[in-house]
């Protein structure tokens, strides 16, 4: 596995000719060893030097050192190839869990003037095992060994998540495993088809995606696989809790990769069953307490559309202040002019920014009450009970006047019409946690995003005659409400008054409008300009049809259910956002709070960028932030390129990030994720 596990390292040709001139290996106490100044590693890693002293506490330390002897010093060595071994060695000895005259095996050199390219090879010409190696040898250990997860996991200073994570790669349907070993997909890919445990699942969907534009795409790969289940986190599922399903004989098959809210449940029926029990208890409860005429349960998270159509909305009375709050709303307006009126030049404090907010807050809850239903309009009316998003039983926020009785209505097409709505209710928002920004800011940065959207789409004829196709189709079949376009190729309404943008997207819209062949406007009646239309070169109608399905495109902020499709162009078109839009102190920094703008700076740079900045006032600190992720601040090379590529999560496209990050695997050079036999001997420090 790793230097210290049998990793295999070549040994070229100039290797091979110092090697020849070393002197006979020789055994030497740990205590006459020390790290050489030729030693070239000079960084390290916290979790693959715990590895690795796993591994070294276990098995001791197989690959020799190299090392040379100390001038005017009888029996002491100077390391150049190893150090990263005998520093984890000597932490052991320190921890009392090995004798300080630990015996260490040290080739020396007969040559002092080869320590450094020595050094050089010891750490440069390395050959990591691929992730499918490592899944069979943890494998092998297990079965030929008689050892537990938990056993490999102790001995190569690895979590036992990690471990059970590599034998459940190991078990992946064969077609999966073979791609996987011979380089055809990723480890990435591999653990999403190890998201579920079926076998022949895996396979199916495997073949199904093979050589298509999915083929690698994890986030697809785990929505088919799981396609007709239920994921943890789903409202139905929150409603009737994971130890009811269970005990109703519901299967789980637990996701190695993620957390119990992506675990899937495989029993749907149980799912319905239990969730439409659960929501008719709760309605019972509510009908003797509530006192509405009539009160319908909808075991899905919204009203279909189809339910309601034709109903007539009950608008309740609005409520009057009491003599307390409407003074409570004028001290409140005191307050805010007080604040405004003894801010200083350079803005308000972050504690009077937390103070505006909570008292617009108390403010807009004095006057913008829901209306309040009479109890007379309550017996008259109709009300739905739905699942909320966190799985909580909930009155829908519409009421209705009761229908008269219908003239019935073909049972066949009724159904039909049901099956479909229904249908359109199963897609479930995954969208989770909230942001630390503003509605309106929010709303502001969707723009902006669409805005690159929108060039690319404008730029790609032939995607945008797809997607305009679709979206005409979608619409002439169901009745949809989370597709973010009117294809009328009408612009839709703005949601932020007065919005005018100067990113390069904006720029670039302009200059790709102002490039549209027009001659055929002023050709006459509509007959006519239909002609000179179509007698447009073929470049110039598909630029009008970029151009027209581009327009239509919402500007729907992270969260909203529609924003899944938006995400999902811009996944599909492979955007690089940051190369189109940098956060400024105007269009960001300046809108969000002080505590905000730090945790960002602590995202690229860690704790110790944050404590450089934690001092600055706001408004130089949204300065200072805007030429730091503009790439106009000098600092470390690492720092400054994941500055440049970081976004607010209101700016990307596509599903969150990979869950591979959150295992915390190292990574090694190459970029895949390090094993832990390649951890256990990464670059040695001195």
């Amino acid at each position: 596995m790793g230097a210290e596990c049998g990793l295999m390292v070549r040994a070229p040709a100039n290797r091979r000719k110092l090697m020849s001139q070393a002197l006979p290996d020789i055994q030497v106490p740990a205590s006459k060893l020390s790290i050489a100044p030729s030693n070239v590693r000079r960084r390290t890693d916290p979790v693959a030097d715990s590895e690795l002293k796993a591994s070294i506490l276990a098995r001791g330390i197989i690959q020799n050192l190299i090392g040379l002897p100390v001038a005017r010093r009888k029996g002491e060595y100077q390391i150049t190839g190893g150090g990263r071994r005998l520093t984890q060695l000597k932490a052991l000895i320190e921890e009392g869990k090995l004798p300080a005259d630990y015996p260490v095996t040290v080739k020396l050199l007969s040559n002092r003037n080869d320590a450094a390219e020595i050094s050089l090879v010891e750490n440069f010409n390395r050959l990591n095992m691929s992730p499918a190696e490592e899944c069979r040898a943890f494998q092998t250990i297990i079965e030929t060994e008689k050892k537990s997860p938990a056993d490999v996991a102790i001995r190569f200073g690895l979590t036992e998540r990690f471990v059970l994570g590599r034998l459940r790669l190991a078990g992946l349907a064969d077609p999966v495993f073979d791609a996987l070993a011979d380089g055809t997909i990723t480890l990435d890919v591999a653990k999403a088809y190890g998201s579920i445990t079926d076998t022949a699942r895996q396979a199916a969907v495997f073949e199904e995606l093979a050589d298509g534009y999915y083929a690698t795409n994890c986030a697809e790969i785990r929505r088919r696989l799981i396609s007709g289940l239920y994921r943890g986190n789903d409202p139905k599922a929150l409603l009737i809790g994971r130890d009811a399903y269970l005990a109703a004989g519901g299967r789980i098959d637990g996701d190695l990769f993620s957390d119990n809210a992506s675990e899937n449940w495989i029993d749907s029926g149980i799912v319905e069953t239990l969730a439409q029990e659960r929501l008719e208890a709760a309605a019972a409860e509510l009908r003797s307490s509530e006192g509405f005429g009539e009160l319908r349960v909808v075991c899905h998270i919204r009203v279909p559309y189809m339910e309601t159509i034709g109903l007539d909305p009950v608008e309740g009375e609005p409520v009057e202040l009491t003599p307390d709050e409407e003074e409570r709303q004028r001290a409140i307006e005191v307050e805010l002019e007080t604040i405004a009126e003894n801010a200083d030049e350079d803005g308000y404090s972050d504690e009077e920014i937390q103070r505006i907010e909570a008292l617009e807050a108390e403010y807009q809850g004095l006057t913008e009450r829901p209306p309040v239903l009479g109890a007379d309009q309550k017996a008259a009316s109709l009300a739905y009970l739905v699942i909320g998003d966190d799985g909580t039983p909930r009155l829908h926020e519409q009421i209705y006047a009761i229908p008269q009785p219908e003239p019935e209505v073909d049972e066949d097409v009724d159904t039909q019409s049901q099956e479909q709505d229904e249908s359109a209710d199963e897609a479930v928002d995954e969208a989770s946690g909230r942001s630390p920004i503003s509605q309106k800011l929010a709303e502001e940065l969707a723009l902006m995003k669409t805005e690159i959207l929108r060039v690319h789409v404008a730029s790609d004829p032939n995607f945008a005659l797809d997607l305009g196709a679709f979206i005409m189709a979608d619409a002439a079949v169901a009745y949809r409400y989370d597709m973010p376009s009117d294809l009328r190729a009408t612009v839709p309404s703005s949601r932020v008054g007065n919005f005018e943008s100067d990113t390069p997207a904006a720029e670039s819209w302009d200059e790709l409008q102002a490039g549209l062949d027009r001659s055929w406007i002023d050709a006459g009646g509509i007959c006519e300009r239909y002609d000179a239309f179509c007698a447009l070169a073929d470049t110039a109608r598909a630029a009008w049809l970029g151009w027209a399905v581009a327009r239509t495109l919402h500007a729907v902020p992270a969260g909203e259910r529609s924003a899944l499709l938006i995400d999902h162009l811009g996944t599909k078109l492979d955007i690089d956002v940051a190369q189109w839009w940098r956060p400024t102190a105007r269009r960001y920094f300046d809108r969000v709070a002080k505590p905000t703008i730090l945790d960002h700076f602590h995202e690229v740079g860690r704790a110790e960028l944050r404590s450089r900045y934690s001092g600055s006032k706001k408004h130089d600190l949204a300065l200072s932030a805007e030429k730091l992720f503009g790439g106009q601040i000098i600092v470390e090379a690492d720092i400054k390129d994941r500055a440049m590529q970081w976004l607010p999560d209101a700016m990307r496209f596509g599903p969150p990030e990979d869950l591979a990050s959150q295992e915390g695997e190292a990574q090694s050079p190459s970029g895949e994720p390090a094993s832990a036999d390649q951890q256990s001997d990464l670059p040695e420090a001195a």
